[in-house]
């Protein structure tokens, strides 16, 4: 009988439906979600920004369930990765890259860059959104033509497959970008005594994107309520030219928000919310209060400590401020990283602390930019390492916190508050990667 190809093409798109029902309904009720190429549910990404004779620029992946270095090509992610973003989905990350200025898409699911999106300029601060959208903070991007406004904006960025720059949105030298809980709202901030409030879904609508607000003291970050009604200010104060480190209070329940009180605290340039403990760290002053001067400071080499306050928002007190007797100290430096494990040890990282001793020939005291505070006992671990911390990552299920120290991507078991050592996958409490490790993030939940 001969072969009717006329028919079987009639056929085809029919088949492939059933075949498509057959794909989707395999396994179960609901739809078949691909697993990614690396096939693994416990990814973690780090960016290594470097390259060598035995290594490329690229993100790569670990797996976060064992602490080892997943054998695949790194992702693509530009000529120099470093800071990185990642929406509350965890499906696409950011990654900027240093070298040409650029905002890299790539997609979580596919373990594949997607886009690069040249930002104009420099960034420290940059947030993604589960609406497809990400924001930067350029502090040097520019405006052409007569009358433009001075250089400085949040770069709001299409993450789509085609997507690119969506609008740039003056702020003078933007240089911190933070998002509530939703992504309505973001809080600009740019070495001014005020705070920029921008509202991403007015881009391009012609309505008005961002409200300033004055009356604030060299505000350089904000950690937003659970509902996203109140922002804590936190005011850098004499430590970048203002007058006093403090915690304020912004309301932006109401219309339009306004400025509430004020605390007064010992240094503010970063901080984390659990409950009703907004915890605040920072030095206060351009070197910090010397390390002699803290009755829980461990006897150190370094002349000048951060600290780092426990702030009471029921009863809106600060019991540390301005008492050396409980002053909590932490290494120097500016704190800009902070995050808390799942058993409650908070991880405060810095840059441009003073460095004690080497960690490859410890003779001594060794010291880098890494504090430990347990939340339970209220001790303080400064763990022997040395370096910039640039990269936090804590876990729901597991007792580890990841941290990019010094360039190196250190685990730390959090019931001990000391590196991982003698398992089956890592031994020295390090995973060896090639380079230079910037940044990380989890990109499953786990």
């Amino acid at each position: 009988m001969k072969f009717d190809w006329k028919r079987v093409a009639a056929l085809l798109p029919a088949l492939l439906l059933v075949a498509s029902f057959g794909i989707v309904s395999c396994g179960g009720g609901g739809p078949h979600i691909a697993a990614p190429p690396s096939r693994l549910t416990t990814r973690v990404f780090a960016s290594q920004s470097v390259a060598s004779p035995t290594a490329f620029p690229g993100l790569m992946t670990v797996d976060g369930e064992i602490d080892t270095l997943v054998r695949a090509a790194e992702i693509s992610a530009g000529s120099s990765p470093g800071l990185m973003a990642i929406s509350p989905d965890r499906t696409t990350l950011l990654a900027f890259d240093s070298v040409t200025n650029s905002a890299e898409v790539v997609s979580t699911g596919r373990e594949a860059q997607t886009g690069s999106i040249s930002l104009g300029g420099s960034t420290t601060s940059m947030v993604a959104l589960d609406t497809g959208f990400g924001y930067a903070a350029v502090p040097a991007a520019s405006f052409n033509g007569p009358g433009s406004p001075p250089p400085g904006a949040v770069v709001a960025m299409n993450l789509a497959f085609t997507g690119g720059v969506e609008a740039t949105i003056s702020v003078p030298n933007a240089q911190t970008v933070v998002s509530n809980p939703d992504g309505t709202q973001l809080l600009v901030f740019n070495n001014s005594n005020a705070v920029t409030i921008m509202s991403p879904l007015l881009v391009n609508t012609g309505s008005p994107v961002t409200v300033t607000l004055p009356g604030f003291d060299s505000p350089v970050y904000g950690v937003f309520s659970a509902d996203g009604s109140t922002a804590y200010i936190l005011n850098c104060g004499a430590q970048c030219g203002g007058t006093q480190a403090s915690v304020q209070i912004l309301n932006l329940g109401t219309t339009p928000p306004t400025v509430g009180a004020t605390i007064p605290v010992n240094g503010a340039t970063i901080g984390f919310l659990a409950g009703s403990t907004l915890y605040v760290a920072g030095k206060g002053t351009p070197t910090g209060p010397l390390c002699a001067s803290i009755s829980s400071a461990a006897t150190t080499a370094a002349t000048y400590c951060g600290t780092l306050d426990l702030v009471n928002l029921t009863t809106m007190q600060d019991p540390y401020y301005n008492n050396p007797a409980t002053e909590i100290a932490i290494p120097d430096g500016y704190h800009d990283r902070i995050d808390m494990s799942v058993n409650g040890q908070l991880f405060i990282g810095s840059y441009d602390c003073t460095n004690i001793g080497n960690v490859y020939n410890p003779q001594g005291e060794v010291r880098g930019c890494l504090a430990i505070f347990n939340t339970t006992n209220a001790t303080v671990v400064i763990p022997p390492d040395n370096g910039d911390v640039t990269g936090l990552q804590s876990f729901t299920t597991r007792d580890v916190e990841y941290v990019a120290e010094g360039g190196n991507l250190r685990v730390y078991d959090t019931r001990i508050d000391s590196l991982l050592l003698n398992t089956d996958y890592i031994e020295t409490g390090t995973i060896i990667i090639n380079g230079y490790i910037i940044d990380v993030k989890a990109v499953d939940f786990f």
